[in-house]
């Protein structure tokens, strides 16, 4: 087993589709893609790409700690109480655990994701 894992941006085999949970959808029909590249440590860590289409959910990470890449597309992340920040292409950022807000896809957005949990 290697301890370098390069990720692949445009992964060749099929991904896990899904969509948000009802109780989490605020508005519009977004559909979720998921290409988990890599899982340690009891699942506990997870890395890979996910793509989402159009829409708005509630994003509520409990312990999770989440690094995120933005490869294409525009996002805008509200946190609760806070001020919208938007993310496109090439910018990064992290969710630290207990952050709850709203993720709103504007346009189709993909990126590398790290979690931790």
């Amino acid at each position: 087993m290697s301890l370098l894992k390069t990720i692949d941006t445009h992964p060749s085999f099929a991904p896990r589709e899904s969509g948000p949970l009802p109780e989490r959808l605020i508005s519009g029909n977004p559909a979720f893609k998921t290409w988990v590249q890599d899982v340690a440590r009891g699942d506990m860590i997870r890395t890979g790409v996910w793509e989402a289409t159009p829409g708005e959910t509630r994003s509520v990470k409990g312990e999770t700690f989440e690094f995120c890449h933005i490869l294409s597309g525009i996002v805008e992340l509200t946190p609760e109480g806070g001020e919208p920040v938007v993310y496109k292409a090439g910018d990064s950022f992290v969710m630290k655990p207990g952050f709850v807000g709203v993720w709103k896809t504007i346009e189709t957005v993909r990126k590398i994701y790290v979690i931790v949990m």
